[in-house]
């Protein structure tokens, strides 16, 4: 059972769907082909959210699409995340998520700490760090690499071991840390990537 926070939160991104720019929904559903494809063929459908920092966008692709596949009853989805280079989930974003209505929960307070991100009580927490997207905790082929920056799109043209690539980037919400605009720019940021994630997985068909 997911809270009322979150369930207000979904029902609002899914009714959300027609503000998606029509060049935007072809690159989702790219990714929508490739998933039904894998699970006509009973194989796990691998998502690779990958931006430079592994710290702000890549996350909420990964949370969003993972927290989709559940809400259309998609099984096989497995979504994660990397960078070019390893940081840290930013506090900012990480509150994104909370305001969203996620129960997030991290165990250590260090540089890098992993968090576990709980939607609904029947399915197991997603668990968050910051890595470089071949870490061994991330599929090393079979994969679709999802990349949601132009900085990590030009500077990794090929991702070893993905079977697909599609490029679905975001505006930095960094751009507004320490001002006023900072929590309003990584709310919104959070709403536009569920909304497409969601619209990316209402669009699979098994």
């Amino acid at each position: 059972m997911i809270s009322k926070t979150l369930d207000d939160y979904i029902n609002q991104t899914v009714t959300g769907f027609e503000s998606i720019p029509v060049e935007r929904k072809q690159l989702l559903k790219l990714v929508s082909e490739y998933i039904s494809q894998q699970l006509k063929e009973n194989r796990i459908a691998q998502l690779t959210f990958i931006c430079t920092h592994n710290s702000r966008r890549s996350h909420m692709g990964q949370i969003w699409a993972q927290v989709a596949a559940s809400y259309y009853g998609l099984e096989g989805v497995e979504t994660f995340s990397g960078g070019t280079t390893a940081t840290a989930f930013f506090p900012r974003a990480v509150e994104a998520m909370e305001g969203a209505g996620l129960e997030v929960s991290t165990e250590k307070q260090i540089v890098n700490p992993v968090y576990r991100i709980k939607y609904n009580n029947g399915n197991p927490a997603i668990e968050v760090f910051s890595k470089k997207f071949d870490h061994s905790s991330n599929p090393r082929e079979s994969f679709c690499a999802i990349m949601t920056c132009t900085d990590a799109d030009e500077k990794c043209p090929f991702i070893p071991g993905a079977t697909k690539r599609v490029s679905i980037t975001y505006e930095d919400p960094k751009a507004f840390d320490r001002s006023e605009k900072e929590e309003q720019a990584y709310s919104e940021r959070s709403r536009q990537i569920a909304r497409e994630m969601f619209y990316m997985m209402s669009k699979v068909s098994i």
